[in-house]
């Protein structure tokens, strides 16, 4: 069996210790791609002076996407985008361990950015958020309010003086809301 072909059928399984013993995480094929992809990019960004704000493996329709969104100061330009983009591409090549073909994609994460990390909470603390849920929450799956705490596992929200608490396990997305 090529290493290919093992890759394919087989999970990859993360093992950690904790004070009451190994937690073991198994990892998908795309989280794989994702976690390898950063590993990768975070020291070429940081070289650079950007923010790798997310990667992602996704499929749309029948094509795969490998996607990088970096940041900056003052917002991130094309010829930003296309410097990490050849970097990324040349070692892709190089390296070659998604079997999938893909399309790669480097750019901005743009206004509707996701809150995804603990960064990115603590940039928006005080803001305007969107939250979107899984499932409804009083027959309603859509919440607009002011981030007020966060930690690992939730957030807090206030709307209209009533304060809202949601777990991220349970939320689809949460970003900074734009009254245009």
């Amino acid at each position: 069996m090529t290493d290919k072909e093992w890759a394919k059928v087989h999970s990859f399984v993360l093992v950690s210790e904790t004070n009451q013993g190994k937690v073991v995480k198994t990892m998908t094929k795309r989280e794989m791609y994702e976690a390898k992809t950063e590993e990768f990019l975070q020291p070429v960004v940081d070289e650079h002076g950007f923010e790798l704000v997310d990667v992602e493996y996704v499929k749309e329709g029948s094509n795969w996407y490998l996607r990088a969104y970096i940041d900056k100061e003052g917002g991130i330009a094309v010829d930003d985008c296309e410097v990490i983009s050849r970097i990324l591409s040349d070692w892709l090549d190089k390296t070659d361990f998604i079997e999938d073909s893909y399309i790669l994609e480097v750019s901005s994460p743009g206004l509707g950015r996701p809150l995804k990390k603990e960064k990115d909470f603590a940039r928006s603390m005080g803001k305007l958020v969107e939250v979107r849920t899984y499932r409804p929450i009083d027959k309603q799956k859509e919440f607009t309010g002011i981030l007020k705490e966060f930690n690992k596992d939730s957030f807090t929200i206030v709307i209209e003086d009533n304060e809202m608490t949601f777990q991220r396990s349970e939320t689809a997305l949460v970003r900074l809301a734009f009254d245009f």
